[in-house]
């Protein structure tokens, strides 16, 4: 089978072929994004392998289903980019990766945490200019502090699991607790409860109609001032201009983002030498105490094996037999 890979990278190369060994797929990389424009390259794939900013709207699918594609599989968990209707409607097939290293998450959120806190990236540029002044990088002790976690899935499991090591209190939001995490010692609290008690709080939830804009300026009011927020989930659970009036009121003390709601024109692409033309997210980064990744969470030697491999079974699956092994299909 014939698969053109959309948005991909060097790594993707390296983690798909090795994946596919001896599986008699036939690869077609595309580094663009695929959108209206880029859908044509497609023509003769029985399958498309996309990423998460990739553009997979009715007009796309329906280009896909006119040249004969069948199959799009996601490298991703999250599917919310994604007309589920066209594509049934079209007799396309969607595949995910539901889970390929939680632990690659949760850790990725510590380290927002602990560099917010301890401001390493801020010490780091001042030893190199020889200033080892300690004034403005005081941080405080996560031990004994309460950590909130919107969503116990796997991500949220591992996170907390960490944090408790850290001697954090843990509290969660989840409308379906984990036996796991109450065994850690996590105490499930409502949201309310959640924002009004955390000292830390982070978003590992999916994207739903339910979640989108989550953390907006009635959640942000309700938390402690002062509060550390961070999300490594997806980037529209966050209002961000909420968050901007948060950050210059001083009621959010410290942004951790991994993720943004609008960026699919931004992140896994190089504009050093270009310029940032999202207004809403260059006056983020004017904040001293936001600190944002490009989405890079996902990004260990493990978790893109874990994902190439998944993919690959997913194309493998529904070659052979017409269904792949991790399907995504219409809500009930």
């Amino acid at each position: 089978m014939r698969v053109d890979v959309f948005s991909a990278k060097p790594y993707d190369h390296v983690f798909l072929r090795a994946a596919g060994q001896g599986a008699h797929l036939d690869w077609r990389f595309h580094e663009a994004r695929l959108t209206p424009d880029t859908a044509r390259l497609a023509e003769g794939a029985g399958a498309v392998c996309a990423f998460v900013n990739d553009d997979l709207g009715g007009d796309v699918i329906g280009q896909l289903a006119a040249m004969g594609v069948r199959l799009i599989a996601l490298r991703s968990a999250g599917f919310n980019h994604v007309d589920l209707r066209a594509a049934c409607a079209g007799g396309l097939s969607v595949a995910r990766v539901p889970a390929y290293s939680p632990h690659a998450v949760a850790e990725h959120t510590l380290a927002l945490i602990l560099t917010l806190n301890r401001k390493t990236h801020r010490a780091w540029n001042r030893v190199r200019e020889g200033n080892f002044a300690l004034d403005g990088l005081m941080g405080f002790d996560l031990h004994g502090k309460v950590a909130g976690i919107v969503g116990t899935g796997l991500i949220g499991t591992v996170l907390a699991r960490i944090l408790r090591g850290f001697g954090c209190e843990v509290l969660a939001f989840d409308p379906q607790p984990s036996a796991d995490c109450e065994a850690l010692g996590v105490q499930y609290v409502d949201l309310a409860d959640l924002w009004a008690q955390a000292d830390i709080i982070t978003l590992q939830c999916p994207l739903t109609p339910a979640t989108h804009h989550l953390v907006d300026d009635a959640a942000i009011s309700a938390m402690k001032r002062g509060v550390m927020l961070v999300n490594t989930s997806r980037g529209a659970v966050v209002d961000t201009r909420a968050v901007i009036r948060g950050l210059k009121s001083g009621h959010i003390g410290a942004l951790g983002l991994d993720v943004y709601e609008e960026e699919g024109d931004l992140f896994f692409e190089d504009l050093s030498a270009s310029y940032i033309p999202d207004d809403v997210f260059a006056r983020l980064l004017t904040f001293p105490n936001v600190l944002v990744t490009g989405h890079q969470g996902f990004f260990t030697r493990e978790a893109l094996a874990a994902i190439a491999e998944t993919t690959v079974e997913n194309i493998i699956s529904f070659a052979r037999d017409g269904t792949p092994r991790h399907p995504v299909t219409l809500p009930d």
